[in-house]
């Protein structure tokens, strides 16, 4: 996700501890992540989108293998049988996920990026009826309309003429379009059942992710003039790998043991503000006024995807 950490798989246990130990490590989580748009968006001059994803995917793996050593048994099993699909999987929400997200920030904001990132679990809800088949229903429905005409409205920039004439920010279209693919990664993910706990299969994706990513990253060191690596990228990869990429991942399942699943999942909406609080204070953006706007509807929109339930008829 991101720039946003893994999505659970179905079934995680919650352990039989007060989950109030849970939130510290859930909002610190999403504090991270909101810093890697930041860190990436500072580098973007500097640096380009394949470098950072390489690298960030491959040192995040490094740091992380040691510590589920106790499962290494079960990971290899898992390439064995199913290699094609692992790479698959993160190929999807990690490789091109990232990868259109630093795309995205060379061409527009870190405020804004955030915004359109927390439309991905609307468009999972979507793409989970689509795939998966599960019930959509009315309330999910309208929320999803909801929040794609806040998207829209932030790519056109709150102008209707542009957008009827498709002049619109390739840069919110990117991450666009990595909203899309962190949504599909965590359809399929949840399909695939892959069976292993959620630490170990995390490495496994990071790993296949960086092997996606690697193509891409080598073609950049022949035609991108940012490849040389110099003392702000090392800077921003350190961060990005660490505090921004194994830790949070960490912080991340430790979080969903504690809280379960769904409320761990539920408080990624930090991020957003996040993300605006840092950009202001580090990058010295501000709010558009049709980022407010399209935030609104946006936020409008997880609302009645998530929150509102339909009436349960009454039993006479």
């Amino acid at each position: 996700m991101q720039a946003m950490p893994i999505a659970h798989q179905a079934a995680q246990p919650v352990r039989p501890i007060s989950s109030l130990a849970g939130y510290p490590a859930a909002v610190l989580c999403w504090l991270l992540s909101a810093g890697v748009y930041i860190a990436a968006k500072w580098v973007a001059p500097e640096m380009p989108p394949w470098g950072i994803c390489f690298w960030r995917l491959t040192l995040a793996c490094a740091i992380l293998l040691p510590i589920v050593h106790r499962h290494h048994d079960a990971m290899i099993g898992l390439l064995r049988t199913r290699a094609v699909e692992v790479v698959a999987v993160g190929a999807i929400g990690l490789t091109l996920c990232q990868g259109m997200i630093y795309h995205g920030l060379n061409h527009t904001d870190a405020t804004t990026a955030g915004i359109i990132m927390a439309l991905s679990p609307v468009m999972t809800l979507v793409l989970a009826r689509l795939v998966l088949g599960e019930p959509l229903g009315l309330w999910k429905s309208l929320g999803a309309l909801v929040a794609l005409a806040g998207m829209i409205f932030i790519v056109a920039h709150g102008n209707l003429t542009a957008l009827l004439q498709l002049k619109l920010n390739a840069g919110e279209l990117w991450i666009v379009g990595s909203a899309f693919c962190w949504g599909l990664y965590t359809v399929l993910l949840r399909r695939a059942k892959f069976g292993i706990e959620l630490l170990p299969m995390v490495v496994l994706l990071l790993g296949a992710a960086a092997l996606v990513a690697l193509p891409f990253h080598v073609w950049e060191l022949f035609n991108d003039e940012r490849s040389a690596m110099n003392l702000h990228s090392v800077l921003a990869l350190a961060y990005l790998a660490g505090p921004g990429g194994a830790l949070m991942y960490y912080l991340y399942n430790k979080s969903v043991e504690t809280l379960g699943a769904s409320r761990a999942s539920m408080l990624l909406y930090l991020q957003t503000v996040f993300v605006a609080m840092l950009a202001y204070l580090l990058l010295g953006e501000g709010l558009h006024d049709y980022d407010l706007v399209g935030a609104a509807f946006i936020i409008a929109g997880i609302v009645l995807a998530t929150m509102v339930k339909p009436a349960q008829p009454r039993v006479a």
